[in-house]
């Protein structure tokens, strides 16, 4: 009998990278637009990347299995 394949949901698996320690990284909202009126600090830390809560990582798992 095959063992089970999974499929990844593609969306998902753009949106977030795994560090050398398994934890998942996203992206911050707000850094496309209108950024005229948000201040250059606000700009720089919206461009780094943050770590996903630790109540969203199982789901995250599931959707992107081989990640």
């Amino acid at each position: 009998m095959a063992v089970k394949k999974f499929k990844t949901k593609r969306a998902a698996a753009k949106r977030f990278k795994v560090t050398g320690t398994g934890k998942l990284v996203r992206h911050h909202a707000n850094k496309s637009h209108i950024l005229t009126k948000k201040t250059r600090k606000r700009k720089r830390h919206l461009a780094k990347g943050a770590v996903v809560d630790k109540t969203n990582v199982a789901t995250m798992k599931k959707i992107t299995p081989y990640l």
